[in-house]
């Protein structure tokens, strides 16, 4: 009887040794690098602050500080590489509103796009200095669809339709001449050669809110 006593004694003693190794084994992982660490904490960000308007500012002031802070986003662009890759290779790699000219008053490149401007007959539709004809002129404020270079750039390699199609852009502005222009994705060799018509372009502006 005393046997059965201390066997069922050390019978019962080690199934709690064997159920505590177990146990632990279970809680520790094989390995460390088999252990789930909790994820850090994303790092804080701190919005810009936005720009308040004075309270007592007036419609001109109010029309003057946002042409100014439109005017410094642009000049904030980074300056565009030339490729001399086709036109609609250009804007299709290119994110609405980031072109900026690389040839801006470039003596050099300016006279080249004078010579393609007339090559490719811009001045048919808007006259050899710029002042318009069958359609709208380019030495005034009025851009139909904005003057910067990325709509710009686009316009003309796209067309009114397509750029309308395309990014959904409504008309800015408004000319007594609507002629639609037509896309030249077929006809102006690369982005290097509308980069300089549009150098060009600049340089019959009459108008006073350069942006570019």
């Amino acid at each position: 009887m005393v046997k059965v006593v201390k066997l069922s004694r050390c019978l019962t003693a080690c199934s709690a040794v064997i159920f505590g190794a177990y146990v632990l084994s279970s809680s520790v992982p094989a390995n460390a690098a088999d252990e789930v660490k909790p994820a850090e904490p994303a790092a804080a960000t701190t919005p810009p602050p936005a720009t308040t308007p004075p309270a007592d500012e007036s419609p001109g002031d109010a029309a003057a500080r946002r042409a100014a802070e439109a005017a410094k986003a642009i000049a904030d662009r980074k300056i565009t590489e030339v490729t001399n890759k086709p036109l609609a290779e250009v804007v299709a790699a290119n994110p609405v509103g980031t072109m900026r000219n690389p040839y801006t008053d470039n003596a050099t490149a300016i006279e080249e796009g004078k010579k393609l401007y007339f090559s490719y007959s811009c001045n048919g539709c808007h006259g050899g200095g710029g002042g318009g004809g069958m359609c709208p002129p380019l030495t005034n404020d009025i851009f139909v669809y904005g003057s910067d270079d990325d709509v710009l750039f686009r316009l003309i390699a796209l067309g009114t339709a397509d750029l309308q199609k395309t990014y959904s852009m409504k008309r800015k502005g408004s000319e007594g001449v609507v002629g639609p222009m037509p896309g030249y994705t077929e006809i102006i060799k690369n982005d290097d050669e509308l980069w300089k018509i549009i150098a060009f372009i600049r340089t019959v502006y009459k108008g006073s809110r350069r942006n570019w």
